[in-house]
């Protein structure tokens, strides 16, 4: 059950109830981080590495990273709260962890940029990709993530994703000799829609519900067959 633990602004002074997230394991089961609520601190600068967090799977043992979990408060300020490293078990990738069966499929609302990854790495799963990650290269914006064989963008600004956003995107998945997937919050530019027609890059809407919509010709051929890159 998600941990749901008291956070105290420091500026402010304002108390917020705060539940932990639930992130969902290759191996179907909910992984809930242990939070420490005292250590709770603003986020004054971001750091690609400090955005994100190394979570266990009690199910399975396995160690996945995910996005660290965030209060924001009215007053203006985020706040970054620690998670407890529990002990990792002396076979973390053991047999249970070797083999990652498809994700059952489900959704998250999105309220904060962390659901909106939590979104997207769902339906890569649920699509048949393996291994999802935080992505290997920082992009210019957005929240990269990967999987064998893909890259995908998560953009959760309020703005339309540009032409610019997406052949950045392209040129990342092209050094990486992989497929690119992007997901957005508030759509594309008509321009960075049409180049994504071109280069063949499945475009998807994120839906309030956490459900990826497709809005182009290569998201549909995506979201209806799925990929080939499955765990053998």
């Amino acid at each position: 059950m998600a941990e749901s633990v008291p956070v105290r602004c420091p500026s402010c002074r304002r108390e917020h109830r705060y539940t932990a997230p639930a992130y969902p394991c290759v191996c179907g089961a909910p992984v809930v981080p242990t939070l420490d609520p005292r250590g709770a601190t603003p986020v004054a600068h971001r750091v690609w590495q400090d955005d994100w967090v190394t979570v266990r799977c009690d199910a399975c043992g396995r160690r996945g990273e995910w996005p660290r979990p965030e209060v924001g408060c009215s007053c203006g300020v985020v706040l970054r709260v620690p998670v407890v490293d529990r002990d990792t078990p002396d076979d973390p990738q053991g047999s249970a962890a070797a083999t990652e069966p498809p994700a059952p499929a489900r959704s998250v609302t999105i309220r904060t940029a962390l659901d909106a990854v939590t979104a997207g790495a769902l339906y890569l799963r649920r699509l048949g990709y393996r291994g999802v990650r935080r992505a290997d290269q920082r992009p210019p914006s957005g929240i990269g993530i990967a999987a064998r064989g893909v890259v995908a963008l998560v953009d959760p600004a309020v703005r339309p994703a540009s032409l610019r956003d997406v052949e950045c995107l392209w040129l990342t998945a092209m050094t990486e000799s992989a497929d690119c997937v992007y997901f957005s919050l508030a759509g594309y530019a008509d321009d960075a829609r049409a180049r994504a027609d071109a280069l063949g890059i499945p475009l998807f809407v994120l839906e309030p519900t956490g459900t990826p919509r497709p809005v182009n010709a290569p998201a549909d051929v995506l979201d209806s067959t799925g990929t080939d890159s499955q765990a053998p």
